[in-house]
C-alpha cells in the first residue's frame, strides 16, 4: 500500500468534521498524553475525562506525580478500577524522574521500557506526542479493520494480533501518524461502532468488504472468554468509640495497595451465622456486638465475581493487630478504597 492510502485521507477528512473536544487533544506534553492513555485502558472516556482533571489538577507535571506518596495516587485513583495501572503508572513517573532526568523519553522503545506501557500505549504516545511513525491498535481499531477487511481471524489470538498490527502499520499516514491513529480511534468509538454502526453514511462503505458481504454485525471475532472465577468475601466493620479498623492489601491481587475492612474470605457461598464462628475473628474481637448484616451485594471484575458480605461490629476494647490499624470513621474518606467498599462507606457514614 502507498504511504498515504485513501483510507487514512478520508479517515482524517471525517475526524476533522467529527471529532470530540477532549483536553488530551491538540497538546504534544507527552506525560498528559501518556496519563490519558493510561487512564483510558479499559475506562469510558465519560469517566477517563474526570480522572484525567483530577490528575492534571494535583499533578501538573511528571515530577509531581513522582514526588507524591503512594497512598495519594491509589486514592485519587479510586474507584476508577484495574488498580495496577495506578501503581505503575507511579512507578513509571518516579523511573522518569531518576532515569530520564524529569524528561519524558521521546522514542516507541525508551517510552515502551515504562512500567505499564505497551504496544499500543507507546505507539499513542509516540505518534501523538512526537508525531513519530508507529501505528496504534485498540479496541476501537480491530473493530475497524476487521470489518474493512472482512478478517474473521479472533483479535485477542496471537495470530490476530499480529496480522491486525501489520494492517495498521500499512495504513498508517507517516506524513501525520498522530492525525491518522486519533482519526482511526475516534472512527471506532462514534462511526463504526459494536452495535448500530452508521454504515449507511459511512465515508469508507466504498472499502468495507464487511458491508458488501453483510457481515459487519458479526465482527470482529473473539477466542471464547476467560472462565470467571467467583469468590465470596465477608467484611466486617469494627467499631470501637469514633474509630473504625482498616488494613492495606499489600498480597499481589486485586486492589494491591488500597485499604480494606478486615476480611474472611471463604472458597464458597456460607452463611453469616457460620461465619461468625470463625476462630480468628472470635479471638480478635472476643465479646464483640454484631450490629447489623448486609444482604449479599455482588460486584463483576472483568474475569471475578466477587459476593460480599458486611458486618458491623460493636468492640468491647480496642484490638491489637499488626495489620489492622484504628481510623475515626469520619475520615474514611481520606485513604483509597475499591469501589466495592466505597459504595459501603456511602451508606454505612450516612448513619
Amino acid at each position: 500500500m502507498p504511504l498515504n492510502h485513501p483510507i487514512s485521507g478520508k479517515l482524517i477528512t471525517w475526524y476533522k468534521k467529527h471529532k470530540r473536544d477532549l483536553p488530551w487533544r491538540n497538546i504534544s506534553d507527552p506525560y498528559k498524553i501518556w496519563l490519558s492513555e493510561i487512564i483510558l485502558q479499559q475506562t469510558q472516556v465519560v469517566q477517563g475525562l474526570n480522572y484525567y482533571n483530577k490528575f492534571t489538577e494535583t499533578f501538573p507535571t511528571i515530577i509531581d506525580l513522582a514526588n507524591a506518596p503512594e497512598d495519594q495516587v491509589m486514592r485519587l485513583w479510586q474507584g476508577l478500577g484495574y488498580y495496577s495501572r495506578a501503581r505503575n503508572l507511579h512507578t513509571a513517573a518516579k523511573a522518569v524522574k531518576t532515569i530520564h532526568k524529569g524528561n519524558f523519553p521521546n522514542t516507541y522503545e525508551s517510552i515502551k521500557e515504562l512500567k505499564g506501557v505497551g504496544d499500543y500505549t507507546a505507539a499513542a504516545v509516540a505518534s501523538f506526542a512526537f508525531n513519530l511513525p508507529h501505528a496504534v491498535v485498540d479496541g476501537n481499531v480491530y473493530r475497524v479493520l476487521s470489518r474493512l477487511f472482512n478478517i474473521d481471524t479472533p483479535i485477542n489470538s496471537t495470530q490476530g494480533k499480529k496480522e491486525f498490527q501489520l494492517l495498521a502499520n500499512d495504513l498508517l499516514n507517516h506524513k501525520n501518524p498522530g492525525l491518522h491513529n486519533s482519526a482511526m480511534m475516534e472512527f471506532g468509538a462514534l462511526w463504526c461502532k459494536p452495535q448500530n454502526p452508521k454504515c449507511e453514511e459511512c465515508p469508507l462503505q466504498a472499502y468495507c468488504l464487511a458491508y458488501e458481504k453483510d457481515t459487519v454485525n458479526l465482527l470482529p471475532i473473539k477466542d471464547k472468554k476467560i472462565k470467571i472465577r467467583n469468590r465470596y468475601l465477608h467484611y466486617f466493620i469494627f467499631n470501637y468509640k469514633d474509630s473504625v479498623y482498616v488494613q492495606k492489601r499489600t498480597e499481589k491481587d486485586i486492589w494491591q495497595n488500597l485499604y480494606e475492612f478486615y476480611l474472611i474470605e471463604t472458597e464458597k457461598e456460607t452463611d453469616p451465622a457460620s461465619v461468625l464462628k470463625h476462630k480468628e475473628l472470635k479471638q480478635l474481637a472476643k465479646g464483640a456486638q454484631v450490629v447489623s448484616i448486609t444482604p449479599q451485594k455482588k460486584h463483576i471484575l472483568s474475569h471475578q465475581h466477587l459476593y460480599a458480605i458486611f458486618y458491623e461490629l460493636k468492640l468491647k476494647t480496642p484490638i491489637i493487630s499488626q495489620k489492622l490499624q484504628p481510623l475515626n470513621r469520619h475520615k474514611l474518606s481520606n485513604i483509597g478504597f475499591p469501589q466495592l467498599i466505597i459504595n459501603y462507606i456511602k451508606a454505612y457514614t450516612a448513619k
